[in-house]
Order: C-alpha cells, then sequence, then structure tokens
C-alpha cells in the first residue's frame, strides 16, 4: 500500500511538471490576448488514472505555479485557471470513474468539453472584463464572436488531443513502473477514436482558419 502511494505521488508530481511545461512553453495565440496550451490533457489524464481529486489537485497547484511564474493576471487568472480546467478535467474523469469503459471515457471527454465551454462563457462575462479594462457590455458583444471559438477550440483540442495521447501516456507509465499493470482500463486507440479525434482537430483548424479570416 504504501509503494502504491509513492507510485501515485511520483506520477501526480510528474503531471504536474508536464502540466506547467505545457503552459509555460506551449502557448498558442488564438484571438486577442486568449491563447491555448495542453496543460489540461495532461490534468484529464491524471484524473482517469487516479480520478477526479487528482485532476483537482494538479489544476491548483499549477494554477498557483503559473501564477507567480509567467502569469500576468494575478489571482483572477489563477481563479480563471483552475475554473477551465476543472470543468473540463474533473468532469470528464468524474464520469469516466463511474463508467470505466471506452465509451464512458468518450463520454466523459464530451461532456467535459461542453461544461467547459459554458461554465467559461458565463466566468469570461462576469470576470474578464475586471482584468481586460473593458466595460461589461464591450467583453458581452465579444462573447460569441471570440469567446466562445476560443473556447470549443479549447475544448475540442483538449478532448481530441486526449483521445490520441492517453493509452501511449498509460502504457510508458506502466513501462516505467510508475502505475501498476491493469490500475486503469485498457483502452486501445481505434478507428472511432482516431475518426473522432480527426473531427475534432479538423473543426478547430476551420474556427481558427474562421477567426483569422476575421480579424
Amino acid at each position: 500500500m504504501n509503494i502504491s502511494k509513492t507510485k501515485k505521488l511520483s506520477t501526480t508530481a510528474m503531471l504536474c511538471t508536464l502540466a506547467y511545461i505545457a503552459a509555460a512553453f506551449g502557448r498558442i495565440p488564438i484571438v486577442l490576448f486568449l491563447k491555448y496550451d495542453p496543460k489540461d490533457v495532461i490534468i484529464v489524464i491524471g484524473g482517469f488514472l487516479f480520478g477526479p481529486l487528482t485532476s483537482l489537485v494538479i489544476t491548483v497547484i499549477v494554477s498557483v505555479v503559473q501564477m507567480f511564474t509567467t502569469s500576468t493576471t494575478g489571482i483572477l487568472g489563477c481563479l480563471m485557471n483552475i475554473i477551465s480546467s476543472c470543468s473540463f478535467a474533473c468532469t470528464a474523469s468524474l464520469i469516466y470513474r463511474r463508467k470505466h469503459t471506452l465509451s464512458g471515457a468518450m463520454l466523459g471527454l464530451f461532456c467535459g468539453l461542453s461544461c467547459q465551454v459554458l461554465i467559461m462563457m458565463l466566468w469570461n462575462y462576469l470576470i474578464a472584463p475586471i482584468y481586460m479594462g473593458y466595460s461589461r457590455e464591450a467583453v458581452a458583444d465579444l462573447l460569441l464572436p471570440a469567446f466562445l471559438p476560443f473556447n470549443l477550440i479549447k475544448g475540442g483540442l483538449n478532448a481530441s488531443l486526449t483521445m490520441l495521447l492517453y493509452k501511449p501516456v498509460v502504457t510508458a507509465l506502466r513501462r516505467s513502473h510508475l502505475i501498476e499493470p491493469g490500475s486503469s482500463e485498457k483502452i486501445k486507440i481505434h478507428t472511432g477514436v482516431l475518426l473522432a479525434a480527426l473531427f475534432l482537430i479538423i473543426s478547430c483548424a476551420v474556427l481558427i482558419l474562421l477567426l483569422y479570416a476575421g480579424t
């Protein structure tokens, strides 16, 4: 039991490090000041492995470290990061924990995507005026042309990358003896998963092109 706990802590610490690196160095500008980074992919993988509480722990640790290192939005940016990542990763991992199958993983990812989009639209409306220095009316005018497509792109990329990376990451962790054999569902990347991931990636690419065409 102590060995298993040590392995879980070691793996969680490694995922925190990888998520922070992804957030600090993997940022891609999308629209306005909004940038995509793939840290949520790593956070949800942690949740799939160990449960939604692990996703929450990784999210809080990475967001707080970001606040003191790379972020320029202070406590509000930290709060927004926590809400955004948890709405996706905790939702997806909670559903997957209850339905530990391929269909449960897919359902969790799509629910996480939807939850992230809806919650962030609300929080963008409530919080963005404070750190953007815009009036609430100006932010409201940006919700549909900027914030909505950005959140759809972010959620779509998070879900598709998780579909593609979860199985290879789990395999690598098992071979490194960081997780126990059979401690997570054996999910194979098959045609349906690849097609779903490809559909999301193409949809995100189209949205990005439309955003750039409209600016």
